[in-house]
């Protein structure tokens, strides 16, 4: 497995539109076969880039990181913050954690998973979940990082029920082995 020489940090204006294009070349990617064509089909980079943009100037609530390398620019994002339900028991929440689809295996995940993990850590939040859909191939990933199943639920995309599923860390920390959760995130 090649790794790449990656810089993780905090996304800034400027790169929406590369966030934007990572986050819709994984969802055609992943989710062809488990969302709506029609809402993949209506996903494109231009309308994610005001989103993103959006959420990156906006204080507060939605924190986003970026990994990307000198030859290649933005390869991936991640964006967290407060557990959106805390009735799961869990105080933060990973909203977000895209590769774009021609970067997977080359650490950059992980990368991101870590430095958000220190993020987390360093706004005083104790644990995280993520949330994903069921059929996300990407759920062993989150496996294999040391998340266990805490939750399921459904939710509706285009008059569509989702099923997706939460995998929660008790604590800041992450499995055995991979890097250490207090990731250094450059700003």
């Amino acid at each position: 497995m090649e790794k790449l020489a990656i810089t993780v940090r905090a996304a800034r204006a400027d790169d929406a539109l590369a966030i934007a294009r990572v986050y819709v070349d994984s969802w055609h990617d992943t989710y062809p076969a488990i969302l709506p064509a029609e809402l993949l089909r209506a996903m494109n980079p231009k309308g994610q880039a005001q989103r993103w943009r959006a959420a990156i100037l906006a204080p507060g609530r939605e924190r986003i990181l970026v990994a990307e390398c000198p030859r290649d620019g933005i390869l991936g994002m991640t964006s967290f913050g407060a557990a959106q339900d805390k009735a799961v028991g869990f105080d933060g929440e990973i909203y977000t954690l895209y590769v774009a689809p021609d970067f997977f295996g080359k650490g950059i995940g992980k990368s991101l998973f870590t430095a958000a993990f220190g993020a987390l850590h360093g706004l005083r939040f104790s644990s995280c979940i993520i949330w994903a859909h069921a059929r996300n191939p990407a759920r062993f990933f989150y496996e294999a990082m040391g998340g266990r199943l805490v939750a399921e639920r459904s939710r509706p995309m285009m008059r569509t029920q989702v099923p997706e599923v939460a995998f929660g860390w008790p604590r800041l920390s992450l499995a055995e082995g991979s890097t250490r959760s207090r990731g250094k995130v450059n700003r």
